[in-house]
């Protein structure tokens, strides 16, 4: 644990502001067909690659934003700076919230530039929640531990002036205690509630457990959009989110030295 200043995390008060969901379905119409169905109980949705070549793109983005509905653009942007730059500019002019980007410090820091002046958050993928230590070592070549590679990726972001990391929640506790930054936010992906299917997922979590490991945002696809009621679904795990940040108000705010 590192002797920096303490930070007491600020994280949304509301369940219903944590929840993520991810519309990860091949069309647009989908994607509405899912929004239409969760209503005003989510406020929170994240768009990745499975619909990015749809031409009905950015009547998603408008639906949503004119709902009052939050975006998270999960595109991993990762090229030449000045490329990256400019696609950063341009979801920031669309009004999205969050976006990933990967690569080098060069390209991060042109991220982070382009930014400026937007209420656009960069966050910076650890390590991918469908991986473990084994696909750690085969795919970088090298015996690093798994803890030691995350952290050392957080540790890059928040260097580089990113807003976050996108993280599973066993290695939230760890990333706290190591970056003493007040604001800096870890979204979870891997999220599955008891007795789900954790299909291609390895390093899961409950709702619950994330957010009383300290996860500020859950990103929940699959057991959510591919339930018989979604809107059911969805209620049980924003319950889920609801009792643990009940439990971390009644203990007090959480800091982390």
């Amino acid at each position: 644990m590192t002797q920096a200043h303490a930070g007491v995390r600020t994280s949304p008060e509301a369940a219903r502001n944590r929840l993520i969901v991810a519309l990860d379905v091949p069309r647009v119409t989908e994607a509405i067909a899912i929004a239409e169905e969760l209503g005003d109980i989510v406020s929170f949705y994240k768009i990745g690659p499975h619909l990015l070549l749809d031409p009905e793109l950015h009547s998603l983005f408008r639906r949503l934003k004119s709902g009052g509905k939050n975006v998270f653009l999960d595109c991993k942007l990762f090229d030449i700076p000045a490329t990256v730059a400019g696609a950063v500019r341009a979801a920031a002019n669309l009004g999205v919230k969050f976006i990933t980007v990967a690569g080098q410090q060069p390209i991060i820091r042109a991220a982070v530039k382009a930014k400026h002046g937007s209420s656009l958050q960069i966050l910076v993928v650890t390590l991918l929640t469908y991986m473990d230590q084994n696909d750690l070592q085969r795919e970088y070549q090298n015996n690093v531990s798994l803890e030691d590679f995350i952290l050392a990726r957080a540790k890059f972001a928040a260097e580089n002036g990113c807003d976050g990391v996108i993280s599973s929640a066993r290695e939230v506790r760890l990333i706290r205690e190591s970056i003493n930054q007040e604001n800096f936010m870890i979204v979870t992906p891997g999220i599955r509630p008891r007795g789900s299917e954790l299909n291609d997922q390895k390093r899961v979590v409950t709702p619950y457990e994330a957010i009383a490991n300290g996860s500020d945002y859950l990103v929940i696809g699959r057991p959510i959009i591919d339930a018989p009621s979604r809107r059911r679904a969805a209620e049980e795990i924003l319950s889920q989110i609801r009792m643990a940040i009940e439990e971390t108000v009644a203990s007090g705010p959480r800091t982390y030295a």
